[in-house]
């Protein structure tokens, strides 16, 4: 029997629109973890910035795949924390712009997916770190959605290294400080001692407290670990042994 007229345009609308979709993703696929960590371990920026692109051009007819946003947010994560690497606030902010709607998405579509608060309180984090002020309207999503993170998955040394760097930013008389931050970074570390990433965190805080021996061991060890990360080397350099 042959499909009346208006459900075989039907059909064909909708074949057409997953053709579409499917060749914007094969266009410009969504970067892989590891693609995006060592773009972050060199500092490369532009290359950052590309993914990033590529990333919301994927992404965007996407919007119902927890996935893909969860991809957009961090892959706008990574750019962001470049940026902050490189001192560029106005850069770290409109990174973080783009990757926290796309967080929430991906939080409103599969809301007991851990790793997806995680995103979100790191993006929330970091624009905290591009200004502090940021903090009286970020600061609750940078700790509430790490907290749930850390509910939904109690064995993440990256949530509690997220819970961390939030809790580095925020200012004390927000719920944070440099205290609360340095006890999170040890979490991470117990949780997998062969993580580089807590110790280059552990190191930045320890430092800021003044207890610089313990923070040139703890950095010399994050590039034991992991020596292409170019930010715990230059951290590193300007860390006294003593």
């Amino acid at each position: 029997m042959v499909p009346k007229l208006p459900l075989l345009k039907l059909w064909l609308m909708r074949s057409l629109a997953v053709f579409i979709v499917a060749a914007l993703a094969a266009a410009n696929p969504l970067p892989q973890l590891s693609e995006l960590q060592k773009a972050r371990d060199r500092q490369d920026r532009a290359g950052l910035e590309k993914m990033l692109a590529d990333a919301r051009v994927a992404a965007g007819p996407l919007g119902g795949d927890a996935e893909a946003q969860y991809k957009l947010a961090l892959t706008a994560s990574f750019a962001a924390e470049v940026a902050v690497e490189l001192r560029d606030k106005l850069g770290a902010k409109a990174d973080a712009d783009i990757g926290i709607p796309a967080a929430e998405k991906a939080v409103e579509l599969k809301p007991n997916t851990g790793e997806y608060h995680r995103i979100l309180g790191t993006l929330c984090g970091q624009m905290i770190s591009s200004n502090g002020l940021a903090g009286l309207k970020y600061g609750k999503c940078a700790l509430s959605s790490v907290n749930k993170a850390i509910e939904l998955e109690p064995k993440s040394s990256e949530a509690y290294v997220s819970h961390g760097v939030g809790n580095y930013y925020l200012p004390s008389a927000l719920g944070g400080g440099v205290d609360l931050a340095i006890q999170d970074f040890q979490k991470a570390i117990e949780l997998d001692p062969k993580s580089a990433e807590p110790y280059v965190w552990l190191g930045v805080a320890l430092r800021k407290s003044n207890r610089n021996a313990e923070a040139h061991k703890a950095l010399e060890k994050a590039l034991q670990l992991n020596p292409n990360r170019l930010w715990a080397k230059q951290q590193l350099e300007k860390t006294p042994a003593q």
